[in-house]
């Protein structure tokens, strides 16, 4: 799927892109695979009915340990590529490759000059799958059954890398590894790769694939995730009372960013823009939910995009169903945008897909605006009384806005918000 051909639009463009600042950045195409299905529309479709993607774990590997719940893929990645292509990749490097595929082709593939042309994806773990696998080979059957691969399969690099190669992508391959805001910081990144003028065209995102005995057991001796069983689909309840928790998922949210005179002059259909973006760092805790820098990170993108509080009409939330991570950020939305924002946290059906949250997040608020239907929080049956958001449940909520805000924090400190507007 290369794009090396050199169209007149595309040259005719490259000498205004290098002078252009801050000017509008499009989205034009999007791709998923995630916990509620194998491509962007399904998980639209997934959401919108409110449906879950946790199920029980019933792998024998997952048999002692205190987890018995995860958010998988709805397919097996590796299937849906040729054998001898799949043998060389770590499941999450499938993964951001099939989705990047996807949101290419919903483009319309952009014929762009391969200098202009630049790919981001964030991930929080890298290839742990394969670090884990390859150091078990090697300890039980010794190195000649290692796979020649195994150190591209394990480098966090390894997914754009794989994108920039499919799609001949010149203009760079870079990879913000910020934990669970991986995804919505190369977002932010493509934004400003674009307007700097340094290319017209980003390929961004963010993937997970960490479901393995080591990374469960991790997070469940940190007690971040719910140990709770009995009932898989209504484990993750972010905002209520009763929440124990986030549950681990898997998957990958892509996006096509281009500078709006160049997907305007090739014709191209665009979702909305990706209109401000801010990065921050709360610089205090390495795992502790800091309202003041989500509050700093809200401000700053609203500010980027040169919008009032009062122009956000919709928020995808970060929400992850832990008890100090909820609060937190219901009290930095209520600073910044008041109580009266539409308010959705769609890992109640997803689970917490780590560094490929931000940009599956970033494709709801975007579906929203498009579409004028925020979906619903599932598992809500008692808001936390601390919780002093306007919280969708029930059912989707439809209306017209003209701007959506998408937020991400990760362990470290790590803030991003995403502003999107029609």
């Amino acid at each position: 799927m290369r794009t090396h051909s050199r169209c007149s639009v595309a040259s005719a463009q490259s000498k205004e892109a290098h002078v252009t600042r801050n000017g509008r950045v499009l989205v034009t195409g999007v791709g998923a695979m995630t916990p509620l299905g194998a491509d962007a529309p399904s998980t639209w479709a997934g959401l919108l009915d409110g449906k879950s993607g946790v199920r029980l774990l019933e792998e024998d590997w997952a048999a002692d340990l205190p987890v018995h719940v995860a958010a998988p893929l709805t397919v097996d990645p590796a299937a849906q590529m040729p054998r001898a292509e799949a043998r060389k990749l770590d499941r999450g490097e499938q993964i951001a490759l099939l989705s990047a595929r996807e949101a290419w082709q919903d483009a319309g593939a952009p014929q762009v000059e391969p200098e202009r042309l630049a790919v981001v994806i964030g991930t929080g773990t890298g290839g742990i799958l394969s670090t884990l696998g390859q150091d078990d080979i090697l300890e039980r059957t010794g190195l000649r059954r290692m796979s020649p691969f195994a150190i591209p399969m394990l480098m966090p690099n390894g997914p754009a890398a794989w994108v920039s190669m499919d799609l001949g992508a010149k203009g760079g391959a870079r990879t913000p590894v910020s934990a669970c805001a991986s995804g919505a910081e190369a977002l932010a990144l493509g934004q400003d790769l674009i307007r700097s003028g340094r290319v017209d065209v980003v390929v961004a995102g963010g993937v997970e694939a960490c479901l393995h005995p080591f990374t469960l057991a991790a997070f469940a001796q940190m007690k971040a995730l719910s140990t709770q069983s009995t009932d898989p689909e209504s484990v993750s309840r972010p905002f209520d009372v009763r929440r124990s928790g986030f549950v681990m998922g898997e998957g990958a949210g892509i996006m096509v960013l281009e500078r709006a005179g160049f997907a305007e002059a090739r014709g191209a259909r665009a979702y909305g823009t990706l209109a401000g973006s801010a990065v921050s760092s709360s610089a205090d805790h390495i795992t502790a939910s800091d309202a003041d820098g989500q509050v700093f990170a809200m401000e700053l993108a609203l500010r980027d995009a040169g919008l009032a509080p009062s122009d956000i009409g919709v928020v995808h939330a970060h929400a992850t169903s832990t008890e100090s991570g909820d609060v937190a950020e219901a009290e930095a939305i209520g600073r910044v945008l008041g109580n009266g924002v539409a308010v959705t946290a769609t890992k109640s059906m997803t689970g917490h897909m780590l560094g490929a949250s931000g940009t599956v997040g970033a494709l709801t608020a975007l579906l929203a605006l498009r579409d004028g239907t925020v979906p619903a929080t599932r598992n809500l049956d008692e808001l936390d009384p601390r919780v002093e958001v306007d919280v969708v449940r029930g059912e989707p909520r439809t209306g017209q806005w003209s701007a959506a805000l998408s937020n991400s924090f990760g362990f470290g400190g790590h803030n991003v918000s995403l502003v999107f507007t029609r």
